[in-house]
């Protein structure tokens, strides 16, 4: 098997978000279970691969990601949605909520970057019926 590429993850994680519900779907996910998006995402890209994790995979996977978006991504989450309660006393708001959004995203795609590089090390099944996502929701790994 050829390496997974971080840009056409990258792509396949826009186009996928950018669908009809999906982004409720995953925020959702990661909202109301504690789940993580990009790895939802991953295990969607995997899923159209044909491509079938382990539990010890995705166990591998999570804690790839974990300090990092304990330290990085969920403060900037935090901060955000802080300032969006405050938002009529924050003058430059508009301007403020831009930029983070656009650091955040600049971070997503390096979270992306590190499970890909994770992915990469791994041996993965094929599995025309690759269900990757009902493992990491079921919790049973």
């Amino acid at each position: 098997m050829k390496p997974l590429n971080s840009e056409q993850f990258w792509q396949f994680a826009c186009k996928l978000y950018s669908k009809d519900g999906m982004q409720t779907k995953l925020l959702g996910y990661q909202d109301q279970q504690g789940k993580n998006v990009n790895l939802c995402l991953l295990l969607y890209y995997l899923d159209s691969l044909e491509l079938a994790v382990t539990p010890s995979q995705l166990s591998e996977l999570e804690s790839c990601i974990a300090e990092f978006d304990q330290q990085a991504l969920q403060p900037l989450r935090a901060t955000r949605a802080y300032l969006k309660t405050i938002q009529n006393e924050v003058s430059d708001y508009p301007i403020i909520r831009k930029e983070l959004l656009s650091a955040e995203l600049k971070l997503e795609k390096k979270q992306q970057q590190l499970l890909i590089n994770t992915a990469n090390t791994m041996i993965f099944t094929l599995h025309k019926q690759a269900e990757n996502i009902r493992l990491y929701l079921s919790d049973k790994q």
